[in-house]
């Protein structure tokens, strides 16, 4: 063996005890995307005394993060939807469009091969919109609150024919929070361009805003890939300045579920 083969030997011996592990954090990473398309029930009196129903389609991306070992874990969530809905005369509709940003800590209480529960709470950020076709002067209603916003998840894990199946349920409730709304009868011109301020910041609470989310879904495995069905319901409402509104979802989600490991080596 040459001197500098020798050398290579003894770098390369240096540089694998160096990797020795001292510690190390190993991250699982879970991952759903699905898309949705279901029915939608929109009110928004502010625009309209009318109720109207529709069509709505939904992107969602949600990811736990969690430490092996460790029982407390994140969960990251963005949603998209955009509906258009017709009121009952059909002579005239609302198109409505929402991004959803949650961001939580959750604690696993419960945990064996088949069972699983966790609970936490997730900062819920909103922000969208309402517009009417029919309506000249003041068409549109932007759509802004952010909440605090507890959530529990269960999943039961289960096999057919030596195949893995999860059935799993998360339910998400906004407690407290703040949501920007005109007061009846103001103008988004006195707003925005007179800068005339009416209680438009109205903090919102489970008793002038009662909303939840809800999800129950089944994992299955098929040609090594695990894919997930399941219901949503989303029903968002609010009772704030004298104005009330609500958009009600119900929709069948399809999408495809990625779990990996993240191993960091510290030397």
């Amino acid at each position: 063996m040459t001197t500098i083969s020798k050398l290579f030997l003894a770098a390369l011996l240096l540089a694998l005890s160096a990797m020795t592990v001292k510690a190390q954090d190993d991250k699982i990473i879970t991952n759903t995307k699905m898309m949705g398309i279901g029915s939608t029930n929109i009110l928004d009196t502010y625009l309209s005394p009318e109720k109207y129903q529709g069509t709505e389609l939904r992107y969602i991306s949600q990811t736990f993060r969690e430490k092996k070992g460790n029982r407390l874990y994140r969960e990251i969530i963005h949603q998209g939807s955009v509906s258009y809905a017709d009121n009952r005369s059909g002579d005239g509709g609302e198109m409505a469009g929402m991004y959803n940003f949650q961001y939580g800590w959750h604690w696993l209480i419960f945990s064996n091969e088949k069972f699983t529960v966790g609970a936490g709470g997730n900062i819920d950020a909103n922000l969208g919109f309402i517009y009417n076709t029919r309506n000249s002067n003041n068409p549109a209603q932007a759509r802004a609150y952010l909440n605090i916003t507890p959530a529990i998840e269960a999943a039961y894990r289960f096999n057919i024919k030596n195949s893995p199946h999860t059935l799993r349920y998360e339910l998400s409730v906004p407690l407290l929070g703040v949501m920007f709304s005109p007061n009846y009868g103001q103008s988004y011109y006195e707003i925005f361009s007179k800068g005339n301020y009416d209680h438009n910041v109205v903090p919102t609470w489970i008793g002038n805003a009662p909303s939840l989310r809800q999800m129950l879904t089944f994992d299955f495995t098929l040609w090594k890939t695990t894919f997930r069905i399941g219901y949503m319901g989303d029903y968002q409402q609010a009772r704030v300045n004298n104005l009330k509104n609500h958009i009600y979802t119900h929709a069948l989600v399809i999408g495809v579920v990625r779990k990996f490991s993240l191993i960091k080596m510290r030397p």
